[in-house]
């Protein structure tokens, strides 16, 4: 049974559209925090 062009992929779990999207965003944040800190340790 081939589901890989499954018009649901809430019924996969996790989609790599999904798996992409939650790693793009995680890199974001976790590359995006040190500034933060630094920033707010220069300015207080």
């Amino acid at each position: 049974m081939n589901n890989q062009n499954n018009p649901l992929p809430e019924q996969q779990g996790f989609s790599t559209q999904d798996i992409l999207w939650a790693l793009g965003i995680w890199s974001v944040i976790l590359s995006l925090s040190p500034v933060v800190v630094f920033y707010m340790l220069m300015v207080n």
